[in-house]
């Protein structure tokens, strides 16, 4: 009986792994067999190279924060501002998407077709957003702005190292979110 072969989906994960602790570059087939605890001749049978596991990787990413995301979102319910909320905490709080999300950003600074499907990401993360916001404001400029600001703060904060004024950062984020959801 032959050895079990590494699952595809293994190196997957393990290259988004890498991907959220070191950036693109640090996605080496060696490297990953490594901490699978294989060797690399395995890869060969899933990926015809490092390009091929890297758009994996990226449809992995892709599927995980706007499918898989909203059908979450959909599955729990609630009303538009809970949608809102949800998707956001799903995306942008957990140990699972931000950190990856956080590295396919900084990569699409260097690669234009990281970039492009960057954009395509955020553009259905905003479609949310529209949508969602449209049901209790009926400004379109202003839904635009609100839509981007959301998002804004749900990315920017993560980046962000002033103080509050003797508030938290949670604080400040519940309150900011107040004012974006009308509430």
């Amino acid at each position: 009986m032959g050895a079990a072969r590494t699952p595809r989906e293994k190196w997957i994960e393990e290259g988004l792994r890498a991907l959220a602790e070191g950036g693109p570059d640090a996605v080496r087939i060696e490297a990953l067999a490594k901490r699978l605890g294989v060797t690399k001749g395995g890869f060969y049978g899933y990926f015809a190279d490092r390009g091929a596991l890297l758009e994996a990787m990226l449809d992995l990413w892709e599927r995980e924060s706007t499918d898989e995301v909203i059908a979450q979102v959909e599955r729990e319910g609630g009303d538009p501002k809970t949608k809102i909320e949800r998707a956001g905490i799903l995306t942008f709080s957990g140990d699972r998407l931000l950190p990856i999300d956080l590295a396919v950003r900084d990569w699409a600074r260097r690669d234009e077709a990281v970039a492009a499907r960057l954009r395509r990401v955020d553009g259905v993360r905003m479609a949310l957003l529209r949508e969602m916001i449209g049901t209790f404001c009926s400004d379109p400029d202003e839904v635009e702005a609100r839509s981007l600001i959301a998002f804004c703060v749900a990315m920017g904060h993560h980046f962000l190292a002033a103080d509050h004024g003797g508030r938290t950062r949670l604080e400040v984020l519940i309150r900011a979110g107040d004012v974006i959801l009308d509430r």
